[in-house]
C-alpha cells in the first residue's frame, strides 16, 4: 500500500517521546498533514470525544504511539491499572478505525509481550508459547490482547494495522522519573544525579545481570515510519537494534560518561524481570533499516539532554 502524503495521519501520544520523534521523522520525509493532538485533546479512554474528533478531523491514517507505559517497579505495584487502561485505549483505537474506515494503522507493542524463558534472540514465533514475566504481566497481556485484535479485524472487516514489537527504548523527551521512565534514561537520572551531589555510592536494582537491547527513541521512529510506509502485514515483526548489554555494564558506561566515580552497590531485593530479552530483527532487516544512533552514543546525547533540562550543562 502507498501512503499518500497529503492525506491526514493521527499520530496518537504525540507528546510523548516515542509520538515525538515519530513526529519529527514524519515531518522530515515530507507528510504534509501530520495531526498531533495532547492528551488533552485527545485521549483515547474517552470514545465519546473521540468520536467527536474523528467526525471533525477523519484521519486516514492512524499511528498509534498512544499507550500507559511505565518502569519496572510502577508495572508490579499498579498490573491491574496497566492491564484496565491499556485494554480500553486499544479497545477504542480499534472501534473508531473501523468505523471511519481508515486504510493503515500502526499499533506499537513491546518485547514484554514474550514469555519469559523464549530462546533468544526471541523470534516473533515466540508470541504465546509460554508463561509471561510477572514483573510487567498486566502490561504484556494488554498488548498482546491489541495485536491479536489486530490479527481479527484484519480477518473480519479488513482493517489492516501492522504490530512492531519495540526493544526497550530510551533517549530524547524522556520523562527520567525512576518509576515511569524506561531502564537507561532512568539510569542516567541516578548518575548525573549522583554526580551532582557528590555522593560516595549509587543504589541500583537488582544484580546486573539481566541482558537487554536498547534502541535510541530517534532510530526506533526511524524504524516505525519505514514500516508504515512499507509493511503490509498485521503479522507482528520486531524492532530492535541488534545489539545487547548487561544492565552491570550499561550502568558502568553511564557512570562512565557522567564522569561518576563512586561505588556501585546493587540491591538484589529488586526484581531484576527478564534474565535475556532480545530481539531476532531478520525481517527488520529485509526492509534495509540500519540504526544509526550507537549506544554510546545514545547514552552521551541522553546525559546531555537531562544536565539541560536542569541547568546542570557545566557540571
Amino acid at each position: 500500500m502507498k501512503i499518500n502524503k497529503y492525506e491526514k495521519i493521527l499520530v496518537a501520544g504525540a507528546k510523548g517521546m516515542l509520538g515525538k520523534a515519530v513526529v519529527k521523522i514524519l515531518k522530515k520525509k515530507g507528510y504534509k498533514n501530520i495531526l498531533s493532538p495532547s492528551k488533552k485533546e485527545l485521549n483515547f479512554l474517552h470514545l465519546i470525544k473521540l468520536n467527536q474528533y474523528f467526525k471533525k478531523n477523519k484521519p486516514k491514517y492512524i499511528i498509534m504511539c498512544a499507550a500507559k507505559v511505565g518502569g519496572i517497579k510502577d508495572n508490579q505495584i499498579n498490573k491491574l491499572q496497566y492491564l484496565e487502561e491499556n485494554l480500553k485505549i486499544q479497545d477504542n483505537f480499534f472501534k473508531i478505525a473501523k468505523k471511519y474506515k481508515t486504510k493503515k494503522n500502526v499499533f506499537i507493542g513491546s518485547s514484554c509481550i514474550y514469555p519469559k524463558k523464549s530462546p533468544q534472540p526471541i523470534k516473533e514465533t515466540s508470541l504465546l508459547s509460554g508463561k509471561l514475566e510477572e514483573t510487567n504481566e498486566g502490561y504484556a497481556l494488554a498488548k498482546i490482547i491489541g495485536i491479536k485484535k489486530a490479527e481479527y479485524y484484519f480477518n473480519k472487516y479488513g482493517l489492516l494495522t501492522i504490530c512492531p514489537i519495540l526493544c526497550n527504548i530510551y533517549g530524547t523527551n524522556d520523562n527520567f522519573d525512576p518509576n515511569r521512565s524506561h531502564v537507561l534514561s532512568a539510569l542516567v537520572k541516578k548518575f548525573v544525579d549522583a554526580k551532582f551531589n557528590n555522593l560516595d555510592q549509587v543504589t541500583l536494582w537488582g544484580t546486573g545481570k539481566p541482558e537487554r537491547e536498547f534502541m535510541h527513541v530517534n532510530d526506533a521512529a526511524e524504524a516505525l515510519t519505514i514500516l508504515f510506509e512499507r509493511y503490509n502485514f498485521p503479522e507482528i515483526i520486531n524492532v530492535g537494534s541488534g545489539t545487547r548489554i548487561s544492565i552491570k555494564n550499561l550502568s558502568k558506561k553511564i557512570a562512565k560518561y557522567s564522569k561518576y566515580e563512586g561505588k556501585l552497590v546493587w540491591d538484589k531485593s529488586m526484581a531484576d524481570g527478564m534474565m535475556k530479552k532480545y530481539l531476532n530483527i531478520s525481517k527488520l532487516k529485509k526492509l534495509k533499516f540500519k540504526t544509526k544512533i550507537s549506544i554510546d552514543t545514545g547514552i552521551k546525547k541522553t546525559i546531555y539532554e537531562y544536565k539541560k533540562n536542569l541547568n546542570k550543562i557545566n557540571t
